[in-house]
């Protein structure tokens, strides 16, 4: 294990320790909240795009507001498209009993063109056993591609969406999860374009912009989309690509969502499993060839219950 410290403020000492070859760091001596010193937030930043998805112990003090004032210090956070919150603000609620079993790799809501800069996820009351995290790092996954492959997706695009087979996804899915999804999650059907290839707006990595979101490979048939999806999915989800986090009442993780993915694993059978997760608002996807991403439809992105539709912090800059 390699540490590394960053350089102390007055009031935050900061200390990043790697846990992971590709991807993750955990991150002590911070109190998280709407309060920290602008050092302190410039290294958390720091840390998660270098290591894709950071990790806090002992945060047990955080609510709802403490939770959006924080996220405040990295972005604009930004309320989901479809799904209402928890809190009637940004607080997305993530509970095992209402069919918040995310055990999909994918990357948030990307089949809005604007989709989140960063996650920020905070654990609530944790089962006994299972429910883990896992993430990908996938700008390690391009990187580690062959050549032929990198020029490949370099020049590929991809229709994202959130209505998909949930059921054959998902054939023991409790009737709960499926009302959800048919009522809620797709109560708007979003169609977006991305380049399968986009170039990390901050870092200028690149990294695969793919996941459970993608119905297909624009240009392909059904049978050749499939087939190429499955095989740069199969490269993000390499072991040494990914990290797993088990979970403990009062843990924060914060990912880059522009380069990882996640998965959510159902194995802690019927406890409950509640956390709560607030996200900051991303830009618009370029690909290696400069054409951003697009939106199919419908025309724009309608605003959410609260707040700014995704995107619109950002269509200015």
């Amino acid at each position: 294990m390699t540490t590394a410290t960053a350089p102390a403020t007055a009031t935050t000492p900061v200390t990043v320790t790697k846990i992971g070859g590709r991807i993750g760091a955990r991150i002590d001596g911070v109190r998280l909240g709407g309060d920290l010193d602008a050092a302190a937030v410039a290294d958390i930043r720091a840390a998660l795009l270098a290591h894709k998805v950071v990790f806090f112990r002992g945060q047990e003090h955080l609510d709802e507001a403490g939770h959006e004032a924080f996220a405040q210090l990295l972005g604009t956070p930004v309320a989901h498209p479809t799904v209402p919150s928890a809190d009637g603000r940004y607080a997305l609620g993530i509970d095992s009993h209402h069919g918040a079993r995310a055990n999909q790799w994918h990357t948030d809501v990307t089949f809005v063109p604007a989709y989140p800069a960063f996650s920020i996820l905070r654990a609530v009351t944790i089962p006994p056993y299972g429910g883990n995290t896992l993430w990908a790092n996938t700008a390690a996954a391009y990187d580690h591609l062959p050549e032929p492959l990198r020029a490949l997706a370099d020049g590929l695009r991809a229709v994202h969406s959130n209505e998909y087979d949930y059921a054959a996804l998902r054939p023991d899915a409790l009737p709960e999860a499926l009302a959800q999804y048919r009522e809620v999650f797709t109560s708007t059907t979003f169609l977006t374009e991305h380049p399968v290839v986009r170039v990390h707006p901050e870092t200028g990595e690149r990294t695969l912009l793919l996941g459970n979101f993608v119905q297909r490979i624009s240009g392909l048939t059904g049978r050749d989309s499939r087939l190429l999806l499955d095989l740069f999915q199969a490269h993000i989800e390499s072991p040494e690509n990914t990290i797993r986090h088990q979970w403990q009442a009062g843990d924060v993780a914060i990912w880059d969502n522009r380069a990882t993915q996640h998965y959510g694993v159902d194995d802690s059978d019927d406890h409950e499993r509640t956390l709560r997760r607030v996200t900051v608002d991303g830009d618009v996807p370029v690909g290696p060839d400069g054409v951003p991403s697009r939106l199919i439809s419908p025309e724009t992105v309608p605003e959410p219950g609260f707040g700014i539709a995704s995107g619109a912090s950002t269509a200015a800059a």
